[in-house]
Protein backbone atom coordinates (compact mmCIF):
# COMPACT_ATOMS: atom_id res chain seq x y z
CA UNK A 1 0.00 0.00 0.00
CA UNK A 2 0.94 3.19 -0.71
CA UNK A 3 -0.26 6.99 0.35
CA UNK A 4 -0.63 10.13 -1.95
CA UNK A 5 -1.87 13.22 -1.83
CA UNK A 6 -3.82 14.85 -4.74
CA UNK A 7 -2.02 18.34 -5.94
CA UNK A 8 -3.70 19.44 -9.57
CA UNK A 9 -7.04 20.01 -10.93
CA UNK A 10 -6.56 17.03 -13.63
CA UNK A 11 -8.98 14.65 -12.09
CA UNK A 12 -11.69 16.98 -10.54
CA UNK A 13 -14.80 16.60 -9.99
CA UNK A 14 -13.82 12.91 -8.90
CA UNK A 15 -10.52 14.33 -6.96
CA UNK A 16 -9.16 17.41 -5.64
CA UNK A 17 -6.22 19.31 -4.78
CA UNK A 18 -5.61 18.14 -1.11
CA UNK A 19 -7.43 14.45 -0.84
CA UNK A 20 -5.77 11.85 0.60
CA UNK A 21 -5.28 8.75 -1.58
CA UNK A 22 -4.59 5.00 -0.52
CA UNK A 23 -3.79 2.59 -3.09
CA UNK A 24 -2.71 -0.93 -3.29
CA UNK A 25 0.03 -2.31 -6.02
CA UNK A 26 -2.14 -4.13 -8.88
CA UNK A 27 -1.39 -5.54 -11.73
CA UNK A 28 -5.31 -6.09 -12.83
CA UNK A 29 -6.41 -3.33 -15.41
CA UNK A 30 -10.19 -2.43 -15.53
CA UNK A 31 -11.54 0.15 -17.45
CA UNK A 32 -12.53 3.27 -15.17
CA UNK A 33 -10.36 2.25 -12.39
CA UNK A 34 -8.04 5.25 -10.53
CA UNK A 35 -4.31 4.22 -10.73
CA UNK A 36 -1.22 6.33 -9.44
CA UNK A 37 1.80 5.78 -11.55
CA UNK A 38 5.22 7.15 -12.01
CA UNK A 39 5.18 9.56 -15.03
CA UNK A 40 7.11 7.73 -17.72
CA UNK A 41 9.43 10.53 -18.14
CA UNK A 42 10.02 11.89 -15.04
CA UNK A 43 11.11 9.46 -12.30
CA UNK A 44 10.01 10.11 -8.96
CA UNK A 45 6.94 12.15 -10.47
CA UNK A 46 3.72 10.61 -9.87
CA UNK A 47 0.65 10.88 -11.60
CA UNK A 48 -3.34 9.47 -10.98
CA UNK A 49 -5.28 9.37 -13.30
CA UNK A 50 -8.33 7.20 -15.01
CA UNK A 51 -7.96 3.83 -17.08
CA UNK A 52 -9.39 4.43 -20.49
CA UNK A 53 -8.29 1.54 -22.96
CA UNK A 54 -6.34 -1.41 -21.84
CA UNK A 55 -3.73 -3.29 -23.47
CA UNK A 56 -2.21 -6.69 -22.30
CA UNK A 57 -0.78 -4.91 -19.34
CA UNK A 58 -0.53 -1.41 -20.11
CA UNK A 59 -3.29 1.26 -19.89
CA UNK A 60 -4.73 4.38 -21.17
CA UNK A 61 -4.12 7.09 -18.73
CA UNK A 62 -6.55 9.56 -18.92
CA UNK A 63 -7.58 12.94 -17.16
CA UNK A 64 -11.05 13.45 -15.74
CA UNK A 65 -10.57 17.12 -16.22
CA UNK A 66 -9.50 18.04 -20.28
CA UNK A 67 -9.42 21.82 -19.25
CA UNK A 68 -6.63 21.32 -16.69
CA UNK A 69 -4.32 21.03 -19.66
CA UNK A 70 -3.07 17.67 -17.67
CA UNK A 71 -0.48 15.65 -18.73
CA UNK A 72 -1.90 12.27 -19.73
CA UNK A 73 -1.76 9.52 -22.68
CA UNK A 74 -2.08 12.01 -25.38
CA UNK A 75 1.62 13.25 -24.40
CA UNK A 76 3.53 9.77 -23.36
CA UNK A 77 1.07 6.69 -24.22
CA UNK A 78 0.23 3.74 -22.96
CA UNK A 79 1.54 2.83 -19.46
CA UNK A 80 2.41 -0.39 -18.39
CA UNK A 81 0.65 -1.68 -14.97
CA UNK A 82 4.21 -2.89 -13.55
CA UNK A 83 4.67 -0.43 -10.82
CA UNK A 84 0.92 1.13 -10.81
CA UNK A 85 -1.34 1.54 -7.68
CA UNK A 86 -5.23 1.06 -7.81
CA UNK A 87 -6.95 3.46 -5.77
CA UNK A 88 -8.47 1.85 -2.09
CA UNK A 89 -9.91 5.17 -1.36
CA UNK A 90 -9.84 8.54 -0.78
CA UNK A 91 -10.03 10.90 2.17
CA UNK A 92 -11.14 14.26 1.30
CA UNK A 93 -8.92 17.29 1.96
CA UNK A 94 -10.96 18.52 5.11
CA UNK A 95 -10.50 15.41 6.82
CA UNK A 96 -6.95 15.20 6.49
CA UNK A 97 -5.66 18.91 6.17
CA UNK A 98 -1.93 20.01 5.72
CA UNK A 99 -0.64 20.82 2.32
CA UNK A 100 -1.09 19.28 -0.69
CA UNK A 101 1.35 16.03 -1.82
CA UNK A 102 2.83 14.50 -4.61
CA UNK A 103 0.36 12.95 -7.01
CA UNK A 104 -0.92 14.84 -10.25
Amino acid sequence: MKRFVVSENSMLPTLKPGDGLVALRSLRLRRGQIRCFEHPHRPGFWLVKRVGGVSGDSFEACSDNDSAGATDSRWFGFVPSQGSYRLLFRIPRRLIGGKPGSAS
